[in-house]
């Protein structure tokens, strides 16, 4: 257990910036800090008088919101463990998994509440508007009402218990990529385990402002787009709405945010459909081979890709999924701010990072300092599975002891399913999954992903996924239906261009690692709310 303490940096950012905006939504106004120790008083006053204990768990689904922040403090900092459902979940879904979790409580968004069939739910005793806080549903003749005229105690006298690490925060229900949601149970300890490192290693101070647009049902937003911000007395503003690339530029453009935390997704968007058409044009092409003019070119592309995100940042931190290959040596060409984190829900989730100054092209950093890390190889230097152990770590999967003892084994170690390989100076390489990995006959391993990434940089596709179906390397296609309708293109156009791009990658690639057939997709895959692939549904 670490010495830190999660609630203690709560109640320390809530009284050294009291005066200050701390959660606000998008387009409307915010709280100070001293307004949400108000709400969080009444918040567990409410609680009281339910009856909840330490340990008891309260559901919480809804788009981000000042709202969603505050129930999340008011709910850890109470001793009660939040269940934060993703709002892209179906009902049958939320019912199950509200269910499995034994809540006793839940808070959810009006326009999701009005899909629920109230009589599914077997322990819950009121269901309170997330917009709100009124009652939406009572399963009691209590009727407790939140009572917001509830009396608050002055900068003076506010204080809140601090949990100890040890206590459970958090059960996250992932719908990951590679099969059914498990509800994997976070601790104080790896909660702060998380903050603590991204106080000392990310830039951020007091007053500073951050747009939240990643889902907070998922670690990865919850930790660096509002634990970690809150802890230092930022101001966090919710989008609140779908994040398209156009909205969140718009939203960057307007709020100036000083951290961005992001996906490959957004960036890898941005890059194909704004930055290299322009870096293709013939014109382009001509000065990009002439040293000064080259650096010209790139130094109006790395203002312009400043502007679009704000222009006030310190860095970009990248994570949730693989970048693409291309994109990140164009951006480090041009000297663009940016690193790459790997993190996992069962890890709360950082497990490797480092700055933009000093990380390895490519690489995902190095491992934080609460963690181990070790290859699972039979040879050092070898590609194997990333295997870990220490304070970020999760307590298990609630109620599952067959997949907890498949996690983690009987010395401790976590089992990623991830495959990668650590160099000399400790940077880690990420290859793949154990899953996705494809074996061929010869016996040569072949990490799909960087097939993909190949064929993702290229105009016509939007996405790809590669597999072995019947021994052979198959690749799934969306293609990108703008270009399609912009061109005019025919079926059998689209099909010889597709035709043309199985060369260009063959050709760039391995014997053993060539594509023997393209498959074109007239949908697009099915994808996790981080925006990932559901893989396993393809392979």
């Amino acid at each position: 257990m670490i010495k830190e303490n999660l609630i203690a940096y709560f109640e320390e950012a809530i009284l050294n910036n009291w005066d200050k905006t701390s959660l606000q939504d998008y387009d409307n106004g915010g709280l100070t800090f001293g307004e949400l120790a108000g709400q969080i008083e009444r918040m567990h006053n409410l609680f009281k008088e339910h009856g909840i204990k330490k340990g008891d768990k309260i559901s919480l689904i809804g788009k981000n919101s000042a709202n969603w922040g505050t129930l999340y403090i008011s709910v850890v900092s109470y001793g009660a463990v939040i269940v934060p459902l993703l709002q892209e979940f179906k009902p049958k879904d939320i019912y199950n998994l509200v269910n499995h979790s034994d809540s006793k409580l839940l808070f959810i968004s009006e326009f999701l509440c009005e899909k629920m069939d109230f009589t599914e739910f077997n322990d819950l005793r009121t269901v309170y508007y997330l917009d709100d806080f009124n009652v939406a549903h009572d399963f009691t003749a209590d009727f407790i009402a939140f009572n917001k005229n509830y009396p608050a105690s002055t900068k003076e006298k506010f204080k809140l218990e601090h949990i100890p690490n040890s206590e459970l925060a958090a059960i996250l229900y992932t719908s990951g990529t590679s099969g059914q949601p498990k509800g994997v149970m976070l601790n104080h300890n790896s909660l702060v385990a998380n903050v603590r490192y991204a106080r000392a290693n990310m830039p951020l101070e007091s007053g500073d402002r951050i747009v939240s647009f990643l889902p907070l049902a998922h670690c990865y937003g919850a930790a660096f787009e509002f634990l970690f911000p809150f802890s230092k007395g930022c101001t966090i503003i919710f989008l609140g709405k779908l994040p398209s690339p156009q909205i969140i530029v718009k939203a960057f453009g307007e709020i100036k945010p000083r951290l961005i935390l992001s996906v490959p997704l957004v960036i890898e968007k941005i890059y194909k459909n704004k930055i290299k058409p322009s870096i293709d044009k013939p014109i382009a092409k001509v000065m990009l081979k002439i040293p000064i003019l080259k650096e010209l070119v790139y130094s109006k592309v790395l203002k312009s890709l400043k502007e679009a995100f704000g222009g006030e940042f310190k860095e970009v931190v990248i994570g949730g999924a693989k970048m693409n290959r291309e994109v990140e040596t164009f951006l480090r060409k041009i000297g663009f701010n940016f690193s790459v984190g790997y993190g996992m829900t069962e890890c709360g989730p950082l497990i490797t990072y480092d700055g933009h100054k000093t990380t390895k092209i490519y690489s995902a950093g190095k491992v934080v300092d609460t963690l181990e890390i070790k290859i699972d190889s039979k040879q050092d230097g070898k590609v194997g599975e990333v295997l870990l152990k220490g304070d970020n770590v999760m307590l298990g999967y609630y109620k599952n002891e067959e997949e907890t003892q498949r996690a983690i084994d009987e010395d401790g170690w976590l089992h990623t399913g991830d495959l990668g390989i650590l160099d000399e100076d400790g940077y880690l390489f990420i290859k793949g999954r154990t899953k996705s990995l494809i074996l061929t006959a010869s016996a040569q391993n072949i990490y799909p992903e960087e097939i993909e990434s190949k064929f993702s940089n290229l105009p016509l596709v939007s996405e790809c996924v590669v597999v072995s179906r019947n021994s052979q390397i198959t690749a799934l296609v969306y293609p990108d239906q703008d270009r399609i309708k912009k061109h005019d293109l025919k079926p059998e156009q689209i099909e010889k261009v597709f035709s043309n791009y199985k060369k260009r990658v063959n050709e760039d690639v391995p014997v053993y690692m060539q594509v023997n057939k393209i498959i074109i997709r007239d949908e697009e895959f099915e994808k996790t709310p981080k925006k990932s692939i559901k893989r396993y549904l393809y392979e």
